[in-house]
């Protein structure tokens, strides 16, 4: 165990015990600790009556093998209940939110498309068409019509697409100077993001330096 941290952390809260465990170590420290936790310094509350625990992983992702040794390790105390294992939801990537919802089809002139979240779309945004999202727009096909993403104002919107030649582009209340202002001769996968509350396009090998900043 590693000295002046702890790696197990147990709390009573109104309806039992909370176990608190580090997430930023090896598992294996963390159980070693429970198992020195439960076998001494916590005697006091491991006699008596049932007591439901909750145990919070944080953000580490476990296998049930491994709940299953937690599991054991607790239950080797008769009074301790486990109600729970439990790890935090992730975070989600900039610009990304799940889940993605898959349509597809083709948008034609004076067609729109709406869609609250985030929208994979199979297909092609022909001149005349729109395709509007709260969220942030991916296009497996041509857009060469207008798109908004973030149409509530999200700015961490994106929209790409794999032949990108829109009449418009639109994240948030940020609108994109014209296609042939953009410096590239062609129009295969790029994409488009809100940098310093600018519209930025660039080509879409480089997202993975937005979502991993």
């Amino acid at each position: 165990m590693t000295a002046g941290k702890h790696h197990v952390i147990i709390k009573g809260v109104k309806d039992g015990l909370n176990f608190l465990l580090d997430d930023s170590c090896e598992l294996a420290a963390v159980l070693d600790e429970l198992r020195h936790k439960l076998e001494s310094t916590h005697d006091r509350i491991l006699t008596g009556p049932i007591v439901h625990v909750h145990v919070r992983l944080g953000r580490r992702i476990v296998s049930d093998e491994e709940k299953e040794e937690i599991r054991a390790i607790i239950g080797q105390k008769g009074n301790l209940l486990i109600q729970s294992i439990e790890s935090d939801e992730p975070e989600p990537l900039a610009g990304t939110a799940a889940p993605i919802t898959v349509l597809k089809g083709m948008i034609r002139s004076g067609q729109t498309l709406q869609h609250d979240g985030n929208l994979l779309y199979l297909g092609d945004v022909n001149p005349g068409g729109t395709i509007l999202c709260t969220g942030s727009i991916y296009i497996m096909g041509s857009l060469r019509g207008m798109a908004h993403a973030g149409l509530d104002g999200d700015d961490t919107a994106i929209i790409a697409a794999s032949h990108m030649r829109p009449t418009q582009l639109r994240i948030a209340s940020v609108i994109s100077r014209p296609p042939d202002e953009w410096g590239f001769q062609e129009a295969f996968m790029e994409y488009a993001c809100i940098k310093d509350g600018h519209m930025e396009i660039d080509k879409l090998n480089g997202m993975h330096r937005l979502v991993l900043a």
